[in-house]
Parts: structure tokens; C-alpha cells; sequence
């Protein structure tokens, strides 16, 4: 992935985490899936859901999707915990460079470099970039 297009990426997703209701962190996982692999795609998507949401502390989650959002070439999806829909993560599937790369981001309190070697050992994923 060039520098240029790696340093957008950063910015964009730092601007997601602007303040709001809850303090924000992220990362940005770059994977080594072709635009052709939208299902490896959603099965990395649902093995981060498991990691983040262990990571975060908060239960058993579910992901669900939505196309709330056409900045983005695919859908966004969030990981909401099972006994009361409270947010763990959200994330948005990008097509870079003919791979895939997935924002995601969460409430902030987590161990960052735990959860992004976490999530680097996962199948797919080429490595992470951790976005305070």
C-alpha cells in the first residue's frame, strides 16, 4: 500500500474518533484479502468481533450490519452486546489497493497493543495499525 494512501486512511479514521458521547480509539487492520474474498472478509469481521469484545470486557456481542454510510465501499457493521445492544466496536470494510482494510473502533479503556497483536495473529490480516 503506498504511504500516501496509508497516511489518508489514518487521518480519516482518526476524525472518526473525534469526541462525542463516549471516548473513542481504534486501528486499522490491513489485510491480505482481494476484493474477491467477501465471505474470508466477513469471517475476519466476525473473528475480530470475538477478539474486540473480549478485549473490551463486555459480554457476548453480535454484529450488525447496515449501509448507513456511502463514504464507504462496503458495509458497516457493529459488534453490540447481547443483554443490552450497548456499542463494543464499529467498523467499516475498505477496498484499498485491491485489499481489503478494516477500520475499526471502540471505547477507549482497552489495552491498544494487546488488542492489535490480538488481532494481528487472526487469519487474513497482514497487520495493524493502532490509531489513538
Amino acid at each position: 500500500m503506498s504511504e500516501t494512501l496509508d497516511d489518508d486512511l489514518y487521518v480519516r479514521t482518526k476524525a472518526l474518533l473525534e469526541p462525542g458521547d463516549i471516548e473513542l480509539v481504534g486501528c486499522i487492520v490491513h489485510t491480505t484479502l482481494s476484493g474477491s474474498e467477501d465471505l474470508e472478509m466477513h469471517e475476519l469481521t466476525v473473528a475480530a468481533n470475538d477478539v474486540i469484545a473480549a478485549h473490551a470486557d463486555k459480554g457476548e456481542t453480535y454484529i450488525e450490519a447496515g449501509n448507513d454510510n456511502t463514504d464507504f465501499s462496503s458495509n458497516q457493521f457493529q459488534g453490540l452486546t447481547l443483554d443490552d445492544e450497548a456499542f463494543v466496536w464499529e467498523c467499516q470494510q475498505l477496498l484499498r489497493e485491491g485489499t481489503f482494510d478494516i477500520v475499526f473502533y471502540y471505547e477507549a479503556g482497552v489495552d491498544q497493543d494487546a488488542l492489535a497483536s490480538a488481532l494481528a495473529d487472526l487469519d487474513g490480516v497482514d497487520r495493524v495499525t493502532q490509531v489513538p
